[in-house]
Order: C-alpha cells, then sequence, then structure tokens
C-alpha cells in the first residue's frame, strides 16, 4: 500500500501561482510513477501531470504546458506541481495519484492506470 497526502491548494487571483506538495510514504517502493489529475465542478476527473520517479520524465496535458511544471524529490518521497499563471478554470480538486505500471509512457493520462490516490486538496482561481 501507498499512502498519498497533498498539500498546498487554496484561494488565488488569475494570474497567480500555487504549489502544491504529495508526500507518499508506506510501500513507495513499489511505485514507478506519479500523476497529478484534477476535478473541476461538475465535470470528470482529468489528467494534469505526471512523472516517472526513475527519470524524472514528464508528462503534461496541452491545457497546462507552459504554466505548470511537476517535480519529484525521491530522497523524500515527495512530488510537487508548480502552477503559475493559473486561470479560473483551473479551479478544480487536485489530487495526486501513484502507479505501479511499467508502462507508464502508455497509459500516464488514464486515472484507471493508477493504484493509489490522494484526498485531493482544493485550489480556487478567482477571475
Amino acid at each position: 500500500q501507498v499512502q498519498l497526502v497533498e498539500s498546498g491548494g487554496g484561494l488565488v487571483q488569475a494570474g497567480g501561482s500555487l504549489k502544491l506538495s504529495c508526500a507518499a510514504s508506506g510501500r513507495t517502493s513499489s511505485s514507478t510513477a506519479m500523476g497529478w489529475f484534477r476535478q473541476p465542478p461538475g465535470k470528470e476527473r482529468e489528467f494534469v501531470a505526471g512523472i516517472w520517479w526513475s527519470d524524472g520524465n514528464t508528462y503534461y496535458t496541452d491545457s497546462v504546458k507552459g504554466r505548470f511544471t511537476i517535480s519529484r524529490d525521491n530522497a523524500n518521497n515527495m512530488v510537487y506541481l508548480q502552477m503559475n499563471s493559473l486561470k479560473p478554470e483551473d479551479t478544480a480538486v487536485y489530487c495526486c495519484a501513484a502507479t505501479t505500471n511499467t508502462y507508464y509512457s502508455l497509459t500516464y493520462y488514464n486515472p484507471k492506470a493508477y493504484a493509489y490516490w490522494g484526498q485531493g486538496t482544493q485550489v480556487t482561481v478567482s477571475s
């Protein structure tokens, strides 16, 4: 089992920045990669960004490219999501997730590829 706890959400004005953190504990060695997902109000959960633990290779959904950066700290089992130039449409509950897949490059966008999920943190961007 891998336990995940997110932090860093909050209320920010459009154009502002937030940095989300995800602390992983438990059998973290079984995890190959991590992802951030978000669920806007009244909408389905969507992939935001992903990163391999091993080489740090990253993936982003098009709407956040150039604005969001995912990173990891292997020594402390932490994953971060730096969010800049935030827009009202970024408002959502953001969750981190862990996968044990070794073919992550093919499945990073699919929530079903992730075995473990955090509770989420609310991000609200005001206009």
